[in-house]
């Protein structure tokens, strides 16, 4: 998701969509919000919004002490990662062996995604803010997803010129997402773009060329 979710509108379609991809009939969906630094605010959105949803909605905090965080993984069905810092989550999450489980979740067919910072973890490379106040280049991704990805497409005025210039001198091309938008790969692959507004969309961006991938609007 290039932006939106629970935290603009507990009601959200694109997190209804997100638990729709799973076959469990009451999905067991974990809230990840490492890279929002394990905000009670955040988690208290996410459990405001999912608590009024079908599925068992639990969140892993990985500030303080953790104990076996990775075994806590292991039997969800939906992985739900927040927005916020980019680089400092995959830190924390190397640090605590969760890179390599949520390779294997995703894997072994859990639903994995998120908002922002939790779009961006799943690719090799991304746009982030994680550095200070400007935008910069990311490249030590999960890798799950090849190439790179940009959330807040229309959201923040500097995130196309930024991407665009970016790629033009060698950076992977990739996908960008407006805000309310939401790619959906299953495996590797592209399967849809879904949107929760019209006017919500994403790109393929390439060198010296930008191509919008019209979604399926889900309201």
């Amino acid at each position: 998701m290039g932006g939106g979710g629970f935290v603009a509108d507990p009601e959200s379609p694109l997190d209804d969509f997100l638990l729709s991809l799973s076959p469990a009939p009451r999905p067991r969906v974990c809230f990840l919000p490492t890279p929002a630094g394990d905000s009670e605010r955040g988690i208290l959105a996410f459990y405001e919004a999912f608590t009024r949803r079908d599925c068992e909605p639990s969140c892993l905090r990985l500030f303080g002490m953790p104990e076996r965080p990775a075994e806590q993984l292991r039997d969800k069905d939906v992985i739900y990662v927040s927005g916020g810092n980019t680089a400092n989550a995959l830190a924390i999450w190397r640090l605590h062996g969760l890179d390599r489980a949520l390779v294997e979740a995703w894997e072994r067919g859990a639903v994995v995604g998120g908002v922002s910072a939790g779009a961006n973890c799943w690719f090799e490379a991304c746009v982030t803010d994680s550095f200070g106040a400007g935008l910069g280049p990311l490249h030590d991704g999960l890798g799950i997803l090849p190439g790179s990805f940009c959330p807040h497409y229309d959201g923040e005025e500097l995130r196309r010129p930024v991407y665009r210039e970016l790629v033009a001198n060698g950076f992977p091309a990739g996908y960008a997402a407006d805000d309310d938008a939401a790619f959906h790969f299953v495996g590797s692959e592209l399967r849809e773009v879904v949107s929760a507004r019209e006017g919500a969309r994403g790109y393929r961006v390439e060198a010296g060329a930008e191509t919008p991938v019209e979604p399926r609007l889900l309201v």
